[in-house]
């Protein structure tokens, strides 16, 4: 069988996209009806994690327990990622063990060669570029709660603030699948050249639209959902004030801002928020907020990658092999037990 990992959407078509999608849909659907099957019964997940993680460690972790599968929480520290070992030692050792791999690593060119190294499907959870798992979740929730009368490709999705590697995610899933993506920022703050030339690839393709703006209230006038992310990341901590100064006030999203947006328009962040500082109490808390729904659908998605990536190369054995070899067992245990009596 193909090896695939989950490492970008654009690797991805709009097609296996959906299909991922309707199997995040179905596995939700069944464990809400209580009906969880153990679809990757005695599998392992390598969770290797060079940041700490709230949603991302607590979702896979449960998706695997309760698809009856185990997950090792590998931290900072604990394994010679590219320390002691090279990374292609540490990920071969762990093909061997486990039958998938989940990333989150502050490079992506880590997360990049444990997938060209790794025997078993590498899944990425989060880098400085993207984060993957975050926006398929983010587009299984939006089409949860789609405005009524509207199709997935007649969603305008709008991003307010920095260019982080949600940004990165959000705009290249959202054009993939046609929909439509704005983003508004302070020029200095917006998407890279090459981000914008992947988005508009995309559009060209499925139909859908990219705007990228400097005027906060334009870009929220036909918003279906309104999308904010932290202002500053790892390792950027030195330009806060900075930053800080240049998005504070206008690009908060406050009620001010999001009563400007059409009646229907939904709030969403992918959290760890800064309450009061990209997004305030009121709107986070409002009625048309969505960021737990989508926090919780999390774990939905980290079901559905796991099954689809793991769940075809799953091999277990026959009654006669079970048979076979339960028989040889039972005899060496038979012997031991002698032995010690």
């Amino acid at each position: 069988m193909r090896l695939r990992h989950f490492i970008d959407t654009q690797d991805f078509s709009k097609q296996e996209l959906l299909e991922i999608i309707n199997l995040i849909r179905v596995i939700k659907q069944g464990y809400k009806a209580g009906y969880s099957p153990k679809l990757l019964k005695d599998a392992s997940l390598a969770m290797i994690f060079e940041e700490p993680s709230t949603r991302t460690r607590v979702s896979f972790e449960v998706a695997m327990t309760q698809l009856g599968g185990h997950a090792l929480y590998l931290k900072p520290g604990e394994i010679h990622l590219g320390v002691r070992e090279s990374i292609y030692d540490t990920v071969k050792v762990l093909s061997r063990m486990c039958d998938v791999i989940e990333a989150r690593t502050l490079k992506h060119e880590t997360v990049m060669e444990l997938a060209r190294h790794a025997d078993v499907p590498v899944i990425n959870g989060l880098t400085d570029y993207n984060h993957p798992t975050q926006v398929v979740c983010d587009v299984f929730t939006m089409i949860e709660h789609m405005p009524a009368g509207k199709n997935l490709e007649d969603l305008h999705v709008t991003f307010i603030g920095d260019a982080t590697n949600v940004l990165s995610s959000l705009m290249l899933i959202c054009t993939r699948m046609g929909m439509h993506f704005t983003h508004a920022a302070p020029k200095r703050y917006q998407p890279p050249a090459d981000w914008i030339s992947w988005a508009q690839a995309n559009c060209a393709e499925s139909g859908g639209s990219l705007t990228i703006t400097d005027d906060p209230i334009a870009a929220v006038s036909s918003a279906d959902y309104i999308y904010t992310d932290l202002w500053w990341w790892v390792g950027q901590e030195d330009e806060i004030p900075e930053r800080r100064a240049a998005f504070m006030p206008r690009y908060q999203v406050n009620l001010d801002l999001f009563n400007k947006a059409p009646a229907h328009c939904q709030f969403m962040h992918c959290l760890p928020a800064s309450r009061g500082v990209e997004a305030t109490d009121e709107v986070m808390d409002h009625p048309r907020s969505i960021i737990f729904d989508q926090s919780e659908n999390r774990l939905h998605t980290e079901k559905g990658l796991l099954v689809y990536f793991v769940y075809p190369r799953l091999h277990y054995a026959t009654e006669e092999t079970v048979a076979l070899h339960k028989q040889q067992i039972d005899s060496a245990l038979s012997r031991l037990i002698k032995m010690n009596t």
